[in-house]
């Protein structure tokens, strides 16, 4: 068994380094495609990390225990809906009421209505000569921000019972609606009007830029349920959210729910239901359908990437193997083993795609601090565990393409070497 030696190791490392400068361009086009290959799965991997817990933290600003009733499937577009859904009929604002009694595991239900583009409508905030357009005007309870806890007060507070009952034209607004209307004054306590309508601003949320492309927090304005079902009577598609007791049964929740909705939009027994359930988890579903696409072209990307640095490191290997023929012969004929040869050579394009796994893992480094220095609510970071990967696929790649070169070195005869010009 061929054992190598510190001083062996340090003098297969300079050859391995003089191979490099003697063939220059030939090198850097080889470790290329190993970097390509490395940099292409640290930086995606380090992105989809970040991303995964981008949209695990929104999952869980929705709630953990939080469902949602509504009349069309989550994350569809209303333009789309097949005829069974646009026929269903529209919720009613007592639903919430009946549930609540027929439902003991459930602990806050509260009806939701929206008037914004997803629905064709069109919103717009005035305060003397500034505007906002396309907002998300919304109506809700007072247990809205517990059942939904994305939405955080930062200033102010949050519409009360009081403004619910007495339909009170109140608002609490998004963020960036508020610093586009109010930018050197407190909006707390300002009048502002919505679609021609005046309402006192009692509350700011905090800064939510949403999800990818979708609508966040800063793009809503929240006034109560009352109050809107007054001043929108034809903004008829509500929707429902519903929260768990700790100490409740999920599964038996949702069950009393779906019963109680069934009885009271009354479906028969052996017809589906004509409303959906739906937890925050469809959106960790879809994030899950769109990263699989992402890994797929990431592999192929990689995979190419790998394959024709792995080809240039036995291309090279087996030119250095032609050009050290008599080098070879000498070295056996002086005592080397089959093993020592075969080691050298192997160790020579281990290196090769150690440098160009080195470098593809400090560009992808860069890459995800760049992605999280633009966007920094998306926490691209590059683990150990994905260095660790680095480092193993070039060594696989510098083995399993670097093995034939070393064997055939390994194999040839010392008195041919010898007599090779």
């Amino acid at each position: 068994m061929a054992i190598m030696t510190v001083s062996q190791a340090r003098e297969n490392f300079r050859a391995a380094i003089e191979t490099l400068r003697s063939s220059k361009v030939r090198s850097m086009l080889t470790i290329a495609g190993i970097v390509i290959g490395v940099s292409s799965v640290i930086s995606m991997a380090a992105i989809i990390q970040g991303l995964n817990k981008f949209v695990q933290s929104k999952v869980e600003g929705l709630g953990s225990r939080t469902y949602f009733l509504s009349r069309f499937p989550p994350g569809t577009d209303p333009f789309h809906w097949p005829e069974r859904i646009r026929i269903r009929k529209y919720f009613q604002y007592d639903y919430a009421a009946y549930i609540r009694e027929a439902a003991p595991d459930v602990q806050i239900v509260t009806t939701i209505g929206t008037r914004g583009f997803v629905f064709g409508d069109s919103n717009m905030i005035t305060s003397g000569d500034r505007s906002v357009e396309n907002v998300i005007v919304r109506g809700a309870e007072p247990q809205y921000t517990d059942a939904i806890p994305l939405f955080v007060v930062e200033r102010g507070r949050f519409i009360s019972t009081f403004d619910q009952e007495h339909a009170r034209p109140v608002v609490v607004l998004g963020a960036a609606i508020c610093e586009s209307l109010f930018p050197y004054t407190d909006a707390i306590g300002k009048t502002v009007r919505i679609n021609g309508l005046l309402y006192e601003v009692v509350g700011v949320f905090e800064h939510d830029q949403g999800l990818f492309f979708g609508p966040g927090v800063d793009s809503f304005a929240i006034i109560p349920l009352s109050n809107f079902k007054k001043e929108y009577p034809d903004s008829k598609e509500l929707v429902m959210a519903f929260t768990v007791r700790q100490d409740g049964s999920l599964g038996r929740a949702q069950d009393e729910v779906v019963q109680a909705m069934r009885r009271l939009r009354h479906v028969p027994p052996n017809k589906e239901n004509d409303f959906e359930v739906s937890s925050p988890d469809f959106l960790s579903n879809l994030w899950n359908q769109l990263t699989g696409a992402l890994v797929i072209l990431t592999t192929v990307i990689s995979s190419v990437g790998l394959l024709v640095g792995g080809v240039g490191v036995m291309n090279i290997m087996l030119i250095s193997v032609t050009e050290r023929t008599q080098e070879i012969g000498v070295r056996k004929a002086i005592g080397a083993r089959r093993a020592d040869v075969r080691l050298q050579f192997l160790l020579e394009a281990v290196i090769l795609t150690l440098i160009g796994g080195t470098i593809g893992i400090v560009i992808g480094a860069g890459v995800s601090a760049l992605v999280r220095s633009l966007a920094p609510s998306v926490p691209a970071t590059l683990s150990y565990l994905w260095v660790a990967i680095g480092f193993v696929i070039s060594v696989g790649v510098g083995i399993l393409f670097g093995y034939y070169p070393a064997n055939l070195a390994a194999n040839l005869d010392p008195i041919d070497c010898l007599r090779y010009e």
